[in-house]
């Protein structure tokens, strides 16, 4: 799968190894039954609830459902799921964290409120410097929560609090967010494949 991808955008070919490593990141945290939780501002926002999307049910092929917790009659009728949560979508805590404490931890506190050691922070950043996402990152690491940033090239602050660090060769915002996109989907479908067979 990471040749297809690099085929069609030959200019994440710099950022391969990194790719290759967050997949394995992202796929070691569910296999040891840890969640997944993911923060951006403006589009990356929309990248974290695109990501969970994928995760949270089918990407590219139909999970089985063979849980014996659920009712035999309801499993044809799921997916298997991989615990994805989107911090930018929990639109009440956000709005009265932004109204009670400080706007740039507010990632932080949904964060701290959320995970447990063990569990991976996908910290999305066109800049790698917004401060909400760079705090939420800082407490991550004091918590034993690992962390995989999506950044543009220089990787900002971000890059040096991240387990891995995916650096896309684009500095415009815009031209960053289009190649976080295939790589996202790359990591989800590789997770899947991973995990689902």
């Amino acid at each position: 799968m990471i040749n297809d991808l690099l085929t069609r955008y030959p200019a994440l070919k710099e950022c391969e190894n990194d790719i290759s490593k967050g997949a394995e990141l992202i796929t070691n945290t569910f296999l040891n039954k840890n969640k997944v939780l993911i923060c951006g501002n403006g589009g990356s926002a929309a990248d974290c609830d695109h990501m969970s999307g994928e995760l949270l049910k089918g990407f590219l092929s139909k999970r089985s459902v063979c849980d014996e917790n659920v009712p035999e009659d309801m499993r044809e009728y799921l997916q298997g799921s991989l615990p994805a949560v989107p911090l930018t979508s929990l639109t009440s805590a956000l709005t009265a964290s932004i109204n009670d404490l400080e706007p740039e931890m507010v990632y932080a506190q949904l964060l701290y409120g959320l995970a447990v050691k063990g569990d991976l922070l996908i910290a999305v950043s066109t800049s790698g410097n917004a401060e909400n996402v760079y705090n939420c990152a800082r407490l991550a690491r004091s918590l034993g929560v690992k962390v995989l940033s999506l950044t543009g090239k220089s990787g900002g602050k971000l890059y040096e609090l991240s387990d891995i660090a995916i650096r896309v060769p684009e500095s415009e915002t815009y031209k960053v967010q289009e190649l976080h996109l295939p790589v996202y989907h790359y990591l989800c479908a590789c997770v899947e494949k991973n995990i689902f067979g």
